[in-house]
């Protein structure tokens, strides 16, 4: 037998690589989408060789998407964070990078009918349950590239607003009702900040765990003792977020940690942030919602350490600066930030029986 074929679509958002499928294309009859996401991105093996995975946790991504029936929402979206070393999904957030491409993709497909000069898509994540409202040029005319950080090549710009962002996993924007808390972990206490909007958080100053806040990620990468004391206070915020029972039951992917330091020249707070146990060689988009909603709100280590401009925020991260808005969208509370995006492929991956784990006989008449 030469197996399954699945429709897929290779796309960057932002400063993420992610696959694309629509919902139906992953329901293959006895088995999970688990299973066949981990077969499909080749996991687990550090180097995903067998699959279409990257190896990173910046391009081991599924976006699964299927046009809404519901009023307000054009298309319902899933994010899908695939394990590399762990045959694990995460299911719990999203990505804000990878969020941008599901415009283009609706288009693409004819879920959205385009208007002149900018079309807006309206997406829900349905991991959280939040409202991305999508801006894309559709003038007609040749696309205007942009430039982001972290991204060697211009792309197709998209304005992506974060409506009513706050408390989207955990229900609340600070779901302790603290702005500071004390965390206990193996290594003593850390102060840090629990904050939920575009992703729950644990936001901590640099300074508080013998950081500068400017180190390079390969130089942290490289330091397993701080990064298992970085990844004892993360859980720790998620037990007190209520996101946990126990520290070792937190997930890998969230609640994310913020490393927060004062801003260099150019910028209004520096940040260093850590994404399934490495740190994000820039920053998750999500993560930059939360950054942004913490400087907002009077109290929090970030608020007390950031030199904002208004209602915009410069965000210094190791791959420059990334720049959100907070401001308002149809009225409602929301936070802009602008990604590029770029369509790499349009293809079939073929799993076969053989690649996916056996089951017993019972099971599968079950």
């Amino acid at each position: 037998m030469h197996g399954r074929e699945i429709k897929a679509t290779w796309m960057r958002g932002g400063t993420s690589k992610c696959w694309v499928f629509d919902r139906e294309e992953l329901e293959l009859p006895d088995y999970t989408v688990d299973e066949v996401l981990l077969r499909l991105f080749g996991s687990p093996d550090p180097r995903q060789v067998d699959g279409v995975g990257g190896g990173t946790s910046t391009t081991s991504k599924a976006v699964i998407v299927s046009p809404s029936s519901d009023e307000g929402v054009d298309v319902d979206y899933t994010f899908a964070q695939v394990g590399i070393e762990e045959p694990v999904v995460d299911w719990g957030s999203n990505c804000g990078n990878c969020s941008s491409v599901v415009g283009h993709y609706a288009l693409r497909r004819g879920w959205v009918t385009p208007t002149t000069p900018t079309t807006s898509v309206r997406v829900r994540n349905t991991n959280t349950g939040q409202l991305i409202v999508l801006e894309l040029d559709t003038s007609g005319d040749d696309t205007v590239l942009s430039e982001i950080p972290g991204v060697p090549f211009p792309g197709e710009a998209v304005r992506m607003w974060f409506v009513e962002p706050a408390g989207r996993t955990t229900g609340e924007l600070l779901p302790t009702g603290r702005t500071r808390d004390e965390l206990t972990t193996p290594h003593g206490t850390a102060e840090a900040t629990l904050l939920d909007a575009g992703a729950p958080v644990v936001v901590i100053d640099a300074r508080s765990v013998g950081l500068t806040g400017d180190e390079v990620p390969a130089v942290l990468d490289a330091d397993p003792e701080t990064l298992l004391r970085l990844d004892e206070i993360r859980r720790a915020g998620a037990v007190a977020m209520g996101m946990a029972a126990t520290p070792a039951g937190a997930e890998r992917a969230v609640p994310k940690l913020v490393v927060v330091s004062p801003a260099p020249e150019g910028s209004d707070l520096r940040v260093r942030m850590l994404s399934m146990g490495k740190v994000h060689p820039a920053l998750a988009i999500t993560g930059s919602v939360a950054v942004t909603m913490a400087v907002a709100t009077p109290g929090t280590i970030a608020a007390d350490l950031a030199a904002p401009h208004g209602d915009r925020l410069r965000i210094s991260t190791p791959a420059g600066i990334v720049e959100t808005v907070l401001g308002e969208h149809a009225g409602r509370p929301a936070v802009a930030v602008t990604r590029t995006m770029r369509e790499l492929a349009d293809t079939r991956l073929v799993i076969g029986p053989a690649a996916l784990p056996a089951r017993p006989a019972e099971a599968v008449a079950s």
